[in-house]
């Protein structure tokens, strides 16, 4: 319980960012249309909020509702720009539709990446067999976080698997960070700490009017609070 846990708030808009910022959010996930769950911003976004905040900031790389990469250049020429409008942080995750990894999509855009760091996302938790996709991706470059709520259906239900799987990291296919986040409420933190999490993904809990309105800053501290600084 003592080493600082990491707070990621998910942002729209440089708003957004600079009052996850002044709540104590470590890192932003940055994405755009919460209707599809999030999908890739702008490049304008992204060079605005670089410059307006100091923390780390993860872009999206999806362009359609759902997990299937759909087409893969597409990803690829919008990971570029990304990268060319100062992105060094990434989320991706693509499944075929059997809900296994699609391994070609996800190398494909990848490698585009050169080794930045990039979290996979919660397809995860849609996968057919999740060990068995942590273990394709154990030593994959870049990857050092896994966003998951450790069930389709949220946090609520996916507690058990993300203690399980927070007991095993440092096995193969388990040494990336546990980001939990899809459903997470506070009062799931102490017994997820407990277990050894020591990441956290937040959207909506940092909206008091919900996605309609920006984040707010004291929502966020209030986690921030919980957490320790």
């Amino acid at each position: 319980m003592s080493k600082r846990a990491v707070l990621e708030v998910i942002a729209l808009d440089v708003e957004d960012a600079v009052a996850a910022q002044a709540g104590g959010a470590d890192r932003l996930e940055l994405v755009t249309d919460m209707a599809a769950d999030g999908l890739t911003p702008a490049t304008a976004t992204v060079t605005a909020i670089r410059a307006a905040v100091d923390i780390p900031v993860r872009v999206m790389l999806r362009l359609a509702d759902g997990f299937a990469a759909g087409a893969v250049e597409r990803l690829v020429a919008a990971a570029r720009e990304m990268r060319e409008a100062g992105a060094q942080e990434f989320v991706l995750g693509f499944l075929d539709a059997d809900g296994q990894l699609d391994v070609a999509a996800v190398e494909r855009v990848a490698a585009e990446l050169e080794g930045c760091r990039w979290t996979f996302h919660r397809a995860i938790d849609h996968a057919a067999d999740r060990d068995a996709l942590r273990k394709q991706l154990a030593d994959f470059p870049g990857l050092d976080t896994y966003l998951t709520a450790g069930s389709a259906r949220g946090v609520d239900a996916g507690v058990p698997v993300l203690c399980a799987e927070a007991a095993r990291r440092g096995e193969p296919g388990y040494g990336q960070q546990l980001l939990v986040g899809g459903g997470l409420r506070l009062e799931h933190v102490p017994g997820l700490r407990d277990a050894g999490v020591d990441a956290f993904h937040i959207g909506g809990a940092a909206r008091p009017d919900g996605w309609s309105g920006p984040v707010s800053a004291e929502a966020v501290r209030r986690w921030r609070d919980v957490l320790g600084s």
